[in-house]
């Protein structure tokens, strides 16, 4: 027996014996070649040790993983301290970010808002434009808009607003300038939140960029508008109001929209368009450190997300070209109190086939087929954890997610393909089947490729990586490969060769999770976000593992790295349904909280003769995740599922006062019984006229009068249609479910709401023609929070972000 110098060189020997079993009996007419000369068999070639190949595997990928998150850790390292008066300061804008944030939470319709935001923002500017240099202008507008418009975000609904308010400032050359770059952000904020990310971070960068600008003695090309714009919470209104009704924005040639999905770290570009490629490659060539995604965009725009931004209105309203820029780390804060400006790092501002066909084909099916037992069972884990009771026990540990369905996933898969190593290929020679699995991942790759090209996606360059570096990666190591096996030096060629494709992917895995997993606290009760997650995993799992397939039939044996994954997999259950994995984090460094939304809440029903038929009072919850209430009930006993809210069948939106169109994604709700809320400022609803239009068509005139916020909600009785109304483009847009909504806010000193719907009747409706009801949100002030509300507030435990505010509902019929 001949042995080298150490243990591995006697591990890489084989036996007669093993050779044996490894090479197909000859062929009877296969012995001779064509000039009768007898061939020398193929030099057997040696296994992969299993003890080198898993460490090498989990080494590489870990050093890649690695390297995506120092990537996406790393800011400037240039002091803020080192700017000059001329340059851009971090400091100066931390400082902006800090007195804005000190207001406090900035709702629509507020004095917050609409006075101190908007007066601190004018002095800024003032203070700019006195220290700005002859070579420009400054010009300061303050619009106060009123319109409507419809949307097809969250199920489509129409939008009205008035005398919301915008701060305008133009800088151009002193001679003036014929085009614009529109620069947005926006100062408010949703109730109860600081809103430091989202986004009056932006709007400090803003104001010293225009500091810096202003400064500058050389003179601008074109002018640059800067909007402050005061109602992009109230779903984008703001922005519409600008780019519909300002006499600026006809100048306006592309924008530049600052926006937040979470706090800090470095901003993605998450969409650009529409077309016009010259802005991206602006957009590379200015920015020192850019940080942009197709997949972002692709993923964002297919409404997975639950989030809209201004991006959308000056693309479909002003059909005008652009780019979204949005902060994404740490988005378990995003619209929460501790949105505060001292999480925000000062960096994160100044960065803003050889083989026959048959064996290809077996190999291909058998690699789908893998990925999709993979799938089913990972899904399957992922239900019955959230069967028990047990989802989101990753969302405050990631890892647990990793460990949970990440080793399931990759046990899975190697065993698939274990037992189809063992059973199916028996027969089939360790290296030939190498080759069949690396060149049937480079199939799936070039399939991918050729449908995502069709179908127009961007996304199909990543495809086009996992076909370019695996070829040349397989020239790269053919020699090495057939004359000596599955060496160590292969493995490093190997590993080297795919290198790029694999830094990549999980540089984007990294922030593809670093945006999903805290948008699943904020989801709804109906979608299990576990089985979203885990699908997640599986899938770059599936991607990740698609050129290390190859490796299981290359090894001897995969049985210890099965053992370690099946045991991380089997523990990590236990423990997560043990409930030892709390979801919510208290942490003030790093909180995760759980979200519920609380209305104190006072319901009218009217007949067709305006008289009350029923009405309650109540304190109406919804909990914005999977887990509803069930962690709350342990701290506050009387919100139990015997409280569930039941649907008012003959009531548009079951009668509920949803401030959105939402309903459809929190179909679990709790309404605890409460006193009658009285407020301060009651709204006034009013039916003004009724008049018949042609073709039996009926217009009825209404006036309100209220808070800054209020919903409008239409449901037309049997028999009767929505024909027109006076919103939007006059065609009235349905949500899902086949009801209107309207969602109303206003500044201050607005005019009343005078609008009209008209509808087609039957000659005979002595029931009614419409239902309609209007409730009225007090999202601050006196009226905002009722003793009763304040004192189950108090008794929510420090993990959960409870917000609340009074609202009142009434319905009627017409």
């Amino acid at each position: 027996m001949e042995r080298g110098g150490d243990t591995g060189g006697w591990r890489l020997r084989a036996t007669a014996a093993q050779r044996d079993r490894r090479q197909p009996p000859p062929r009877e007419d296969g012995d001779r070649g064509a000039g009768g000369k007898k061939r020398g068999g193929r030099r057997p070639l040696l296994p992969l040790p299993e003890a080198r190949g898993a460490p090498l595997v989990l080494l590489y990928l870990l050093a890649l993983r690695a390297l995506a998150q120092v990537s996406h850790r790393q800011l400037l390292s240039r002091s803020p301290a080192a700017a000059g008066p001329r340059d851009f300061s971090a400091s100066r804008a931390r400082e902006y970010l800090d007195n804005i944030t000190a207001i406090g939470p900035r709702t629509v319709g507020s004095p917050e808002n609409e006075v101190l935001a908007v007066n601190y923002l004018l002095e800024q500017i003032r203070e700019i434009e006195r220290e700005s240099t002859d070579a420009h202008k400054i010009y300061v507008d303050i619009q106060r808009p009123t319109g409507s418009f419809s949307i097809d975000f969250l199920g489509g609904f129409t939008s009205y607003y008035a005398n919301i308010t915008n701060v305008v400032v133009k800088l151009e050359p002193r001679n003036g300038a014929e085009h614009a770059v529109l620069s947005n952000c926006h100062f408010d904020s949703v109730p109860n939140t600081p809103g430091a990310s989202d986004d009056a971070v932006s709007c400090a960068v803003m104001l010293e960029i225009l500091n810096t600008l202003s400064k500058s003695s050389e003179s601008l090309q074109h002018a640059v508008i800067f909007l402050f714009n005061g109602a992009e919470e109230n779903i984008l209104q703001a922005s519409h109001g600008f780019i519909t009704q300002h006499e600026w924005a006809k100048s306006i040639r592309a924008f530049i929209n600052l926006e937040a999905a979470g706090v800090g770290g470095k901003e993605l570009v998450f969409q650009t368009g529409p077309e016009n490629p010259w802005l991206v490659q602006a957009y590379v060539v200015a920015a020192k450190h850019p940080f942009a995604s197709v997949v972002a965009q692709e993923i964002f725009q297919s409404g997975i997300i639950p989030a809209d931004t201004d991006f959308r209105i000056y693309r479909d309203f002003g059909n005008v070209p652009g780019i979204d820029l949005a902060f994404i780390e740490n988005g378990y804060i995003y619209h929460t109190e501790y949105d505060t400006s001292d999480r925000i790092l000062t960096d994160s501002i100044q960065r803003a086939a050889v083989h026959n066909l048959k064996k290809l084909m077996t190999a291909f099916s058998l690699t789908l087929m893998s990925w999709v037992c993979t799938l089913v069972a990972v899904l399957m884990v992922a239900m019955f954890v959230s069967f028990i009771g047990r989802a989101l026990s990753w969302y405050t540990h990631f890892y647990v997610s990793v460990s949970l369905y990440g080793t399931a996933a990759a046990a899975k898969l190697i065993l698939v393909h274990v037992l189809a190593k063992k059973f199916f290929y028996k027969d089939v020679n360790d290296q030939d089947l190498g080759l069949v699995f690396f060149d049937a991942s480079l199939m799936i790759w070039s399939v991918a490729l050729a449908v995502m090209t069709q179908m127009g996606l961007c996304s199909a360059f990543i495809c086009t990586l996992w076909v370019t570096f695996p070829l040349l990666t397989k020239l790269m190591i053919h020699k090495e490969f057939s004359q000596k096996g599955a060496t160590i030096k292969f493995i490093v060629m190997y590993m080297l060769g795919m290198f790029v494709p694999y830094l990549y992917m999980l540089y984007l895995s990294w922030t593809v999770f670093e945006m999903f997993t805290p948008v699943m606290g904020r989801s709804g009760s109906e979608i299990p976000p576990d089985m979203v997650l885990a699908g997640f995993i599986v899938i770059f799992t599936m991607i990740l593992s698609s050129y290390f397939i190859n490796f299981i039939y290359l090894v001897k044996s995969t049985k210890t790295t099965l053992v370690a994954l099946t045991t991380v997999f089997v523990v990590t259950l236990i423990l997560v349904c043990s409930g030892i994995f709390f979801p919510y984090s208290s942490d003030a460094a790093n909180p995760k909280p759980k979200r519920v939304f609380l209305q104190h809440t006072s319901r009218r029903f009217h007949d067709l003769d305006g008289n009350v038929v029923k009405s309650d009072s109540g304190i109406w919850i919804n909990g914005f995740d999977y887990n509803g209430i069930s962690h709350i009930t342990p701290h506050v006993p009387e919100i139990n599922d015997t409280i569930r809210t039941p649907c008012e069948e003959q009531a548009p939106f079951c009668g509920l006062p949803w401030i959105l169109p939402v309903h459809f994604m929190f179909r679990k709700n709790w309404y605890l019984p409460a006193p009658e809320i009285l407020p301060r400022s009651p709204i006034h609803f009013k039916l003004l006229s009724k008049k018949l239009m042609p073709w039996n068509s009926v217009r009825l005139n209404f006036e309100v009068s209220g808070p800054s916020h209020m919903s409008l909600y239409v449901r037309p009785r049997a028999g009767s249609a929505l024909s027109r109304w006076s919103l939007g483009d006059g065609m009235p847009v349905a949500s899902l479910g086949g009801d209107y909504f309207v969602f109303y806010s206003r500044g201050l000193h607005a005019a009343p709401w005078h609008f009209w719907v008209e509808l087609t009747a039957p000659e005979k409706h002595s029931d009614g023609i419409v239902s309609l009801a209007i409730a009225a949100h007090y999202f601050f002030g006196e009226d905002q929070k009722s003793p009763q509300l304040y004192a189950l507030l108090e008794r929510f435990p420090n993990w959960t972000f409870s917000s609340g505010w009074s609202c009142t509902y009434d319905l009627f019929v017409f």
